[in-house]
């Protein structure tokens, strides 16, 4: 990899585009300028200058710092408590254990709640890898690089290994004491003064565990919040519908695609899933009369724009202006600006296939786009007839959906007020990831007795009385709810290494059960409430070990049901700001998505999508912006909204839309671990609640100093020629 240093000739670029004849392959700036840092970088590829690299051990960051988290995986897990083993030989083995021979059980991996089945490797007791599990509808046998990673994250030698109190060691039994006094204090009360802040949960056994604690304590609340938060999806939903939903896309039954602004593809629940389908319709040696056709209109470029047949790059803020022409030529009774002529030639030839393509065509929305833009994509496949189809809609799959930002915000407004005696903490890290208009950390600070349950000691931990550390997905029993809603069955691979606890036992503790454990609360459930819901006939025995081994509870996908979009509240939607200000967008990041996996040193290395950063994030901007200011890749500038401001490198990106920002969340930490703490920038010092994913009146002035950030858009290069030259004839192999 390396730190872009070429002073880069926009013009001269462009010139040299208009000029070329026939397909002109480069994989960055730096190649298609050819300028002489371009040329010395190709000359240096490895391994010929091995011993350069020993001589400057810190151009590419700390050896030990990168691989921390996989010397661990390797050998280092020594350094670690493991569970309790007798050193004894076996006088009669285990019958499944051979050693050298992997054995493979289905569990689950959850992000936003959401799960995904996945196939644990395990070797003499210790899972080593994750792969999808096949017969799971989310996966299909495929999984992603959150799952991938999350091995090295459980061996990770910073996760936390102590219960904390005060600042200091202590033991479970003490913690029991104090909260059951607290909860003693608060029956009078019917728990006015409890709070209890999550993650967004679709898990059947912990709405279960809920509704008893709120029977319990009727004047408790629990609040959801994931900072890669789908608020604006549900939103979409109440407006189209009247009511909470789950959308479910048929991506192998599309034959024509309208992404607005959605990486689908790559990121949200059943991205998996929808890859698969998507890819099945693009085989052109054996389906070329059935293959799919992709429109993307996109801000940041994705993964997903990527593979579009036709994309067209806009501002964030005005791909609604693009999907009101969209549903205006359709018929949709709502208003619609005029657009420019290349947007006017792009909508109608959208239109026009869509028309055409009635019933089997399909439009996505993407997450950070405003509630009106995903009504309209209800609207224009339930125009078109493909709702029922291409796209259907069950009950939500989250237990309690809720609009997580103005929960967020009265809990702030709560803990200000002193209504707050104690806050549970069950996940997550509000102190780092809750937006900056809120003042949560100095809120937080109000409250009496302050419980953080976490992998890691990290920013929300240490404002915290009570630190426990959390139970990783491989070490606990437990279920969650995929993109359809099929009740997926988490079960662990391996003792606790430090004694965690999970969520379930938390919530036992708040309900006066804390002497069950995790797998007798789970099976519990299925027994006497989950295993009824699905219909199952056989007896509870065969239905549990059934469910376990599969990795899932069969026929537990949520039923499709029948939703009307009400035409008349879509059509007074208001439209979105119209100011031609420059535009920011934060966007979970690729590699670390909120900052949880900031201390996975795997998962920092991986490139990422396009850009090929690694270990930090940018201010991503267009060619055309990046020349107005003057500004060249790694060069920093300040980005001020609302009276806030930070300090970032810039990362030039071909594609990306003029007079707008992209910044990536997660970096910036402060408590992550050896490997992410200090890395990159703290995209959430910018980001409000009441624009959490765009905002308008973004400055960005250029400050004069430099960051060096490393790409490896550049390695291993295909240079035929020996120059890393443009010549078309180093190209046949492509072509």
């Amino acid at each position: 990899m390396k730190p872009s240093e070429s002073s880069l000739d926009l013009d001269a670029i462009r010139a040299r585009l208009e000029q070329g004849k026939g397909p002109l392959y480069w994989r960055s700036l730096d190649q298609l300028a050819e300028t002489p840092e371009f040329q010395a970088f190709m000359h240096k590829e490895f391994p010929q200058h091995v011993e350069e690299i020993k001589a400057n051990p810190v151009s590419r960051r700390n050896f030990l710092k990168l691989m921390g988290a996989s010397l661990a995986l390797a050998g280092a897990t020594a350094c670690t408590r493991q569970p309790t083993e007798e050193v004894v030989p076996y006088v009669q083995p285990p019958e499944d254990i051979v050693p050298g021979k992997p054995l493979f059980f289905a569990s689950a991996f959850t992000l936003g709640g959401v799960a995904t089945g996945v196939l644990v490797e395990s070797h003499m007791g210790r899972p080593t890898k994750l792969e999808g599990n096949p017969e799971h509808p989310a996966s299909l046998g495929a999984t992603d690089v959150f799952a991938q990673g999350s091995i090295l994250t459980l061996y990770d030698p910073d996760r936390s290994q102590s219960i904390i109190r005060r600042g200091r060691i202590d033991t479970y039994d003490v913690f029991l004491a104090e909260i059951g006094q607290a909860l003693t204090d608060q029956a009078s009360k019917q728990g006015a003064g409890i709070r209890i802040l999550t993650e967004t949960v679709t898990s059947p056994t912990l709405a279960a565990q809920f509704k008893t604690i709120l029977e319990k304590y009727p004047r408790a609340k629990w609040i959801q919040y994931d900072p890669i938060t789908r608020d604006h999806a549900r939103q979409g939903a109440r407006l189209a519908f009247g009511q909470d939903v789950s959308i479910r896309y048929h991506v192998d039954r599309a034959d024509i695609i309208l992404s607005l602004d959605a990486d689908f593809l790559a990121t949200g629940p059943g991205a998996l899933r929808y890859a698969r389908d998507f890819s099945s319709r693009r085989d052109a040696v054996n389906g070329l009369d059935r293959m799919n056709r992709l429109y993307a209109a996109e801000s940041m470029p994705t993964l997903t724009g990527s593979l579009a047949d036709h994309r067209l790059g806009r501002k964030p803020g005005e791909i609604e202006g693009v999907a009101r022409q969209i549903a205006a030529g359709l018929g949709i009774s709502i208003s619609a600006p005029a657009g420019d002529e290349k947007t006017r030639r792009w909508v109608s030839a959208v239109v026009a296939d869509l028309r055409k393509h009635a019933g089997a065509g399909l439009v996505v929305s993407g997450d950070h786009q405003p509630p009106v833009v995903h009504a309209l994509a209800h609207a224009i496949n339930e125009t078109l007839g493909n709702a029922g189809k291409t796209v259907s809609y069950s009950d939500s799959i989250e237990t309690r959906p809720t609009h997580q930002f103005e929960e967020l915000n009265g809990l702030v407004q709560d803990m200000n007020s002193g209504n707050v005696d104690m806050l549970v903490v069950l996940g997550g890290n509000p102190v780092f990831t809750a937006p900056a208009d809120l003042g949560f950390f100095g809120a937080m600070n109000r409250v009496g007795l302050r419980i953080h349950l976490g992998l890691y000691h990290d920013e929300t931990a240490e404002q915290c009385h009570w630190h426990i550390p959390q139970t990783h997905a491989l070490e606990m029993w437990g279920d969650a709810r995929a993109y359809d809603g099929t009740a997926t069955i988490i079960q662990p691979l391996i003792a606790p290494l430090y004694a965690g606890k999970s969520e379930y036992d938390l919530l036992a503790v708040l309900s006066g059960a804390s002497n069950k454990t995790t797998y007798d609360i789970v099976r519990a459930y299925w027994q006497t409430t989950g295993m009824a819901l699905t219909g199952a006939t056989q007896s509870f025995d065969v239905f549990w070990k059934t469910s376990v081994h599969d990795g899932f509870i069969a026929n537990s996908a949520l039923p499709a049901r029948e939703v009307r979009v009400d035409m008349a509240a879509l059509s007074s939607a208001d439209t979105g700001s119209s100011d031609a200000g420059t535009e920011i967008l934060f966007a979970p990041d690729p590699t670390i998505w909120d900052g949880r996996y900031a201390n996975n040193g795997w998962l920092q290395e991986l490139p990422k999508p396009l850009t090929k950063l690694t270990w930090d994030n940018a201010a991503v901007m267009g060619p055309s912006m990046a020349a107005r200011l003057g500004v060249e890749n790694t060069d920093l500038v300040q980005l001020s909204i609302d009276g806030r401001s930070v300090q970032a490198p810039v990362w030039i990106l071909p594609g990306h839309p003029d007079d707008a920002v992209t910044v990536h969340t997660g970096y910036g930490r402060a408590r992550a671990g050896q490997n992410g703490s200090g890395t990159g920038f703290n995209a959430y010092a910018l980001r409000t609640s009441q624009h959490p994913w765009v905002s308008v009146g973004l400055q960005v002035r250029k400050v004069g100093d430099q960051y060096p950030i490393f790409s490896t858009q550049d390695h291993h290069d295909m240079d035929i020629n020996g120059l890393g030259g443009l010549s078309r004839e180093r190209h046949l192999v492509r072509t």
